[in-house]
């Protein structure tokens, strides 16, 4: 079962931008250069059963905020595994793996799914593990006001 998210503001800001991402079905990124922007994290993995429970909502808000939030999906798994899950369930979401120490404030637990929405100021404020109903139109209003900001 999914939940809303929780909004969670907190003055916990993330540090160190300096994170190296290895595009699997997109460029590779340094999140370095998405200081300044909302930005949706999501770790996850095929095999999960939460993680795959909300891929549908988080498929249907990227859809609808790709060009306004950086969404950053991160897995331990290969390109290989990973395109051939989306192939088979028609998703598009830009997955990564990590290629350098995550930071801090982004690796306090390693369940999965573990999702964090940071604002323009580096604040996180959505920390949520477990699955979420991403769609939901409490996230869409948190994300509308954090554009806004």
């Amino acid at each position: 079962m999914a939940f809303s998210p929780s909004e969670s503001v907190s003055e916990e800001k993330i540090e160190n931008y300096n994170w190296q991402l290895k595009g699997l079905n997109t460029k590779s990124l340094n999140f370095g250069k998405l200081k300044g922007k909302v930005v949706f994290v999501n770790f996850w993995a095929t095999w999960c059963p939460p993680c795959r429970a909300e891929l549908p909502m988080i498929q249907a808000l990227y859809d609808d905020y790709k060009d306004k939030v950086a969404f950053v999906f991160v897995t331990s798994e290969t390109a290989e595994e990973v395109n051939t899950f989306f192939y088979d369930y028609n998703y598009e979401l830009p997955v990564y793996n990590s290629s350098s120490k995550i930071p801090q404030q982004l690796a306090k637990t390693n369940s999965i799914p573990a999702t964090y929405i940071i604002d323009k100021k580096g604040r996180i404020r959505v920390d949520e593990v477990g699955a979420v109903d991403w769609n939901s139109e409490a996230t869409r209003e948190l994300i509308e006001q954090l554009l806004t900001e």
